[in-house]
């Protein structure tokens, strides 16, 4: 028996408490982010806005958002954090969905999204073409940089600890890892 696809409509009727995303016409609902993965991508926002949204001590040149719905072709995602040149963006849209390719894209691993960001959500972005992606994960204070490379991405470094590091794209400035697992 063939599996009914899952409809936006489907997304809309989950509860406020959720993520919903489909993937291949599938239905995920995660928790909402708590505790050490809600601290890593707020602050990991909060230090990259000022230079690269802003441009205060950096190149400026980027839109960031929190939590954007992504339409990727019949994919709906939702990243924890995700930035556009500022060409392909000037600016954030009134709607709740983009249809652009980020440029870059940010995943912080929990235990209930580890599986879905890697092994799901990773495909689109590379079939999308989106340049750069990081998976922070605060267990083991991690952060892997990502650069597509043709079809599929190619791990830059992985980075383990209180930093600081430069890390593509944003290598314009030095970022304190321990911000990032509220170690300051």
């Amino acid at each position: 028996m063939e599996r009914k696809r899952a409809t936006y409509a489907d997304l809309e009727a989950l509860p406020d408490n959720v993520v919903g995303e489909i993937i291949g016409g599938v239905l995920y609902a995660s928790p909402r982010p708590a505790g050490p993965h809600g601290v890593a991508a707020f602050q990991l926002g909060f230090e990259l806005e000022g230079p690269f949204g802003r441009g205060r001590n950096g190149p400026g040149g980027w839109v960031l958002l929190g939590e954007p719905e992504l339409h990727l072709g019949e994919d709906v995602l939702v990243p924890d954090l995700s930035g556009w040149h500022r060409e392909r963006l000037p600016r954030p849209t009134s709607h709740v969905a983009y249809s652009v390719v980020p440029d870059w894209v940010c995943e912080v691993l929990s235990p209930s999204t580890r599986s879905l960001d890697r092994k799901e959500k990773l495909p689109v972005y590379a079939r999308e073409g989106v340049r750069h992606v990081w998976l922070v994960d605060p267990k083991p204070r991690t952060l892997e940089v990502y650069r597509l490379e043709g079809a599929s991405y190619v791990l830059l470094a992985t980075y383990e600890g209180k930093g600081p590091v430069r890390a593509e794209p944003f290598e314009a400035i030095e970022l304190e890892l321990a911000f990032l697992w509220d170690d300051r």
